[in-house]
């Protein structure tokens, strides 16, 4: 591991990508599902678990990409944070909006040190 990774910003990722999973699972089952007894949308946590294993392992590509899709999962919240009539839905959508931030936020602040590295060495 590069020593100018900060393992802090490797562990905020990795809970709030977590906590994102939880939230996206309960939130489609529990909390607020949109059909009563929960609804085939908790699949869209399922894109969530394919980058756990790289985030988890401090893969810099995989936290490249999953930083993208994350922004996927900001935009969901934001509209159903504004149109969601369930007052427990637009709670759970704020929270969305605030674990999809905090991943992207902490991915790219880890990854940032790296291809500044990167950088530098090319030039």
């Amino acid at each position: 591991m590069n020593p100018e990774l900060n393992p802090r910003l490797r562990l905020a990722a990795s809970v709030s990508l977590f906590a994102l999973i939880v939230l996206c699972v309960t939130w489609e089952t529990v909390v607020a599902p949109l059909r009563p007894g929960g609804s085939w949308m908790l699949l869209k946590a399922l894109p969530l678990v394919l980058p756990l294993r790289g985030i988890l392992r401090g893969n810099l590509y995989t936290y490249q990409w999953a930083s993208m899709l994350s922004l996927l999962y900001l935009m969901e919240g934001a509209v159903r944070a504004m149109s969601d009539p369930a007052p427990m839905s637009v709670l759970m959508a704020w929270g969305e909006i605030l674990l999809s931030t905090a991943f992207f936020l902490s991915a790219i602040f880890y990854v940032r040190p790296a291809k500044r590295a990167a950088r530098s060495q090319r030039a």
